[in-house]
This record gives C-alpha cells, structure tokens and sequence, in this order.
C-alpha cells in the first residue's frame, strides 16, 4: 500500500519561511506526479505547485517567486520550501500523487483537482501564519 508521510508545518508569521517534506513508500521518482496541495478551512481543496519526474515545475500564481518545489533523491523525499509566508497561505497542506496529462512534449501535472485525478494522499500538515 502506498504512504505519503508529511512532516515540516508549524505556525510562523507573516514574512517567514517553512519547509515542508514528503516521503513516499513507492519513490519519489516512481510516480508521474507529485505534489502539494492545500486546503484552508471553508475551502475547496487547491494544487499549490506540482513537479514531474522529469523536474518539470507548476505553481498557482498566488505562491509564484515565493514557493519552490523540489525532490531531494538522496533521502527520497519531496520538498516544498515556502517563503515569505502569507497569512492568505494558512491551511492543511498535503503531499499527493497522480497519473499526470501525457502530451507530445511531456508530461503535465495539472494543479487543479478535477485534472490532478490523483490517486494517493498524505495526511496533511498544518500551516498557519500570523501575527
């Protein structure tokens, strides 16, 4: 069975930085897609930034220049550095796998839910920023 373990939230304020980590009883590089997504209370579930086997990246706009998505082989995990934390970036954030959108050129791992289709979810890690 495969398990996405996330580790690395915490409460900082605004201005901050976290790291988050995500290991993988499969590999990180084993799946097409990994990434992070968030869900804040009252919201719908988001893709927050992605990245596929090749290294190939995707952030939402709101955490573009500040967030960066990374694999770390040596220690097999999947990495989310955030920086400059938001109040706006306050929610349960989870680590999730999916199949990704074969193209001519690559494979895409889309950030929306309904493309994601992803098939392995952690179990979250809190965020919460403020003053």
């Amino acid at each position: 069975q495969v398990q996405l373990v996330e580790s690395g939230g915490g409460s900082v304020q605004p201005g901050g930085s976290l790291r988050l980590s995500c290991s993988a009883s499969m590999g990180i590089n084993k799946p097409t897609c990994m990434g992070w997504f968030r869900q804040a209370p009252g919201r719908e579930r988001e893709g927050v930034a992605t990245i596929n086997s090749e290294g190939e990246t995707w952030y939402t706009d709101s955490v573009l220049g500040r967030f960066s998505i990374s694999k770390d082989n040596d220690r097999n995990l999947l990495i989310l550095q955030m920086n400059d934390l938001k109040p706006g970036d306050t929610a349960m954030y989870y680590c999730a796998t999916g199949p990704g959108v074969q193209t001519v050129y690559n494979d895409v791992c889309p950030l929306s839910l309904a493309e994601a289709e992803v098939d392995h979810w952690g179990q979250g890690t809190q965020v919460f920023v403020s003053a």
